[in-house]
């Protein structure tokens, strides 16, 4: 089967290695046996999403956040309406914020989100740095990641973490973090998270067959370095936020 995937704004939104999590999403999926192409689209060039099986976007600094979200807007119709039909997407760093219903910059200068969601985004100057770990109601196994952000999400209903033993959340330490609904998946944890959590790779490629018809095979994809890197990562994480007081 051919599975299309929308790539929103790589040069622009790519921070943190985020164009590896299409890679390994596409690679999963060609193993499986699928044709998978991904449209690129860049601001200014106006693209048709609505046959998209998966829909991605990166992190970015916050200026190139602003930037994007000017061009992004034209997309919010589209988006919310392939979210509702159960769409896989996500958005990774501060592409998440995009999606709640504004962004306050550092300077108090406020401008719109396309609002998929209501949660409402206030960056400072302070930056919150540091690795998290944490749990979701999706699987038994734990999240891990990096963080590097600058502002505070709030009002999130449905998160994608729905506690941190370790690290920082939408708006508070060991707080939930991220947001979920449906087939979104959107978190500020970067790394990038595809490829550091092998079971949240799984889920996403499961919700993309899924809505084609298609179960993943018992005998899934397997990356051993993956594997590997996210067993002692986890390991690590998880002794830190035990020996935290």
């Amino acid at each position: 089967m051919e599975l299309k995937i929308v790539h929103f704004y790589p040069d622009l939104m790519s921070l943190y290695g985020s164009y590896a999590n299409l890679s390994v999403l596409r690679r999963y999926l060609e193993v499986l046996g699928h044709t998978v192409a991904v449209q690129a689209v860049a601001p200014g060039e106006g693209a048709d999403i609505d046959r998209a099986d998966f829909l991605f976007m990166g992190a970015g600094t916050e200026r190139a956040q602003r930037f994007a979200a000017g061009d992004f807007a034209q997309y919010g119709p589209a988006v919310k309406s392939l979210a509702e039909e159960g769409c896989a997407m996500l958005f990774a760093g501060t592409a998440m914020e995009l999606l709640g219903a504004s962004v306050t910059d550092k300077d108090g200068e406020t401008f719109d989100g396309i609002g998929l969601a209501g949660f409402t985004t206030v960056q400072g100057s302070r930056r919150i740095v540091g690795d998290v770990y944490g749990t979701t109601d999706l699987f038994p196994e734990a999240v891990v990641g990096f963080m590097n952000k600058c502002g505070q999400v709030r009002g999130v209903e449905t998160s994608l973490l729905n506690g941190l033993a370790l690290g920082y959340g939408n708006e508070a330490e060991q707080g939930p973090e991220g947001f979920h609904w449906k087939n979104v998946f959107a978190s500020e944890l970067t790394g990038p998270i595809l490829v550091k959590n092998p079971r949240l790779l799984d889920t996403v490629a499961a919700a993309i067959c899924g809505r084609r018809g298609l179960a993943l095979p018992e005998e899934r994809p397997s990356f051993p370095y993956a594997e590997a890197g996210y067993a002692i990562t986890a390991e690590q994480l998880k002794l830190r936020a035990e020996a935290k007081p």
